[in-house]
């Protein structure tokens, strides 16, 4: 790309859209599945951040995915809501059955176009990929207005071929053309070119928008998406947090920011609302168990923290010597605001919303009743604190069947780990000791199994620093397996035996809140 080619300070700004793919390329990350209420909540909060399109999933891909797909078209207002289909009649037809019930629907219909997929996968000529993309164009626009076509793999793409099947697709009713890296081989210079040759080469491109849609297998995901907008994109196709097949995809976050804070060199803006980006980011996180990387640009923990003394000095004086963006801006503060146990609840709901959170009475009276018990254990009580206690009060909001009463731990060098624990259900408490396992953190496990009956299989089991300093909160996250299906649960304490228990808790409701199976009980409630 040249300086010439690089748009000047008169050049009037343009508005990308952003096409957001968390809910269906982004939960193809492994381990990062979601359940139809995580979704939905996903899904309303990017309607709260502005996204222009949320593709929701791949209709025929699952009963759970179509019902999911349906579901958000039916709830979800404020943003286009888009479903995956390859081009064939029932993908195309079962993506609109989810998708009819949204007040602005799109079809996304995708075919492989570059000759390592037609040889290999599809082993077809390149006038059977026209006429069946065309055929699925076609089909999908008899349904819907709004058609998006995607030429798989089109930056491995042979350029006449690409034009041609572009050139077909719009003509045959495409609204928006998606140009796919599908492997994340391109260079941004590539990708430049490349929308620039469909710019000057496709006779009907002005029908259509041109979108791009990168991964990120050489860490160039973000950086191929800026190209294709300077090439001349009108929208980008990101996750939240980057997340995504193998290495994931463009981060929406990364994309968003960067064109805000150099609109001077893009002159580009998009409608997302900044300040969502870091509770979005949070909530994400959250349901699909995938942590932010400290140092991950915009949204990380370190994101906006400085400890070089030289760095702390400049910082000072000016901030603008180390930063190029406000961390306001993004949904942090700029300091911690120290909270203890004498602070009231119109002060807690004053930090929330300075936040980015808006709760209702109900959340606002929950989050300020674990603020409390917290603050009698930490002299001092953080933002971060605040953060984690708001986003499981949001995030991880499940029938509570059982409940913690009290746990007494029993451990230490040459002693037997045991765990005698009180769980509530209803009106009833229940008393077990278990003396299994080879730490107090397994003797937490049975005797959790114990009360509330339920035989389950521990798949995985986190401990990680929700915040900073020796009192820090804990934060566990569990995924067990009961009658087949996984559930994911996570609890937060200053103790990580408690958190642990919460954890379990918080897991073994979901199951609860599950109609009757026919997993293993151990004695029933």
């Amino acid at each position: 790309m040249s300086s010439a080619d690089q748009p000047s300070a008169s050049t009037p700004s343009r508005t990308i859209k952003i096409f957001d793919t968390t809910l269906r390329d982004g939960e193809q990350s492994p381990g990062a599945s979601m359940n139809l209420a995580e979704k939905l909540e996903v899904a309303h909060a990017l309607v709260d951040l502005g996204v222009d399109i949320i593709e929701a999933g791949f209709p025929i891909a699952s009963p759970g995915d179509f019902e999911s797909v349906r579901e958000i078209a039916n709830s979800v207002r404020g943003a286009t809501v888009c479903g995956l289909a390859r081009c064939n009649d029932g993908d195309i037809e079962r993506a609109w059955e989810a998708l009819k019930g949204a007040p602005s629907p799109r079809i996304h219909v995708f075919l492989a176009t570059s000759s390592i997929h037609r040889q290999f996968k599809l082993k077809m000529t390149t006038d059977e990929i026209v006429q069946r993309a065309v055929a699925g164009v076609r089909k999908a626009s008899s349904l819907c207005d709004d058609v998006e076509f995607s030429p798989e793999d089109a930056a491995r793409t042979e350029h006449d071929f690409l034009c041609r099947v572009v050139e077909a697709a719009i003509d045959a009713g495409a609204t928006t053309i998606n140009i796919p890296d599908t492997v994340g081989y391109a260079t941004p210079q590539e990708m430049y070119e490349r929308i620039q040759l469909l710019l000057n080469r496709v006779p009907n491109i002005d029908k259509a928008i041109i979108s791009a849609h990168c991964h990120d297998d050489l860490g160039l995901a973000v950086a191929n998406s800026l190209a294709a907008v300077q090439g001349g994109a009108g929208q980008v196709e990101c996750t939240i947090n980057g997340i995504g097949e193998r290495a994931g995809n463009c981060s929406l976050e990364e994309i968003v920011m960067a064109l805000k804070t150099r609109e001077d060199y893009y002159r580009c803006t998009t409608r997302i609302n900044t300040q969502r980006l870091v509770p979005t980011s949070r909530l994400v996180s959250k349901v699909t168990s995938l942590e932010v990387q400290r140092n991950k640009a915009i949204v990380g923990r370190n994101a906006f923290a400085h400890e070089s003394g030289i760095h702390q000095d400049g910082m000072l004086k000016e901030r603008s010597t180390y930063e190029i963006m406000r961390p306001e801006d993004v949904g942090l503060t700029k300091t911690d605001l120290v909270l203890g146990k004498h602070s009231g609840r119109a002060a807690l709901s004053d930090r929330a919303r300075a936040l980015g959170y808006q709760l209702t009475g109900e959340q606002l009276q929950t989050v300020f009743e674990k603020f409390k018990i917290l603050a009698d254990k930490k002299k001092e009580v953080y933002d971060g604190d605040i953060v984690a206690l708001i986003q499981e009060q949001i995030s991880g909001q499940v029938q509570q069947a059982w409940a913690l009463v009290s746990f007494d731990v029993v451990a230490g060098s040459g002693k037997q780990p045991s765990v005698r624990l009180t769980l509530k259900h209803g009106e009833k408490e229940y008393t077990e000791e278990a003396t299994q396992g080879d730490g107090p953190i397994d003797a937490a496990f049975w005797a959790v199994e114990k009360i509330t009956g339920y035989k389950v299989l521990c798949k995985d089991f986190r401990v990680r620093s929700a915040t900073l300093g020796r009192d820090a909160l804990g934060e566990v996250t569990v995924e067990i397996e009961y009658n087949g299906i996984a559930h994911r649960g996570v609890g937060l304490s200053t103790d990580t035996v408690e958190a642990t228990i919460l954890a379990m808790l918080n897991a073994i409701n979901r199951i609860a809140s599950m109609p009757e199976t026919t997993g293993v009980r151990l004695k029933p409630q």
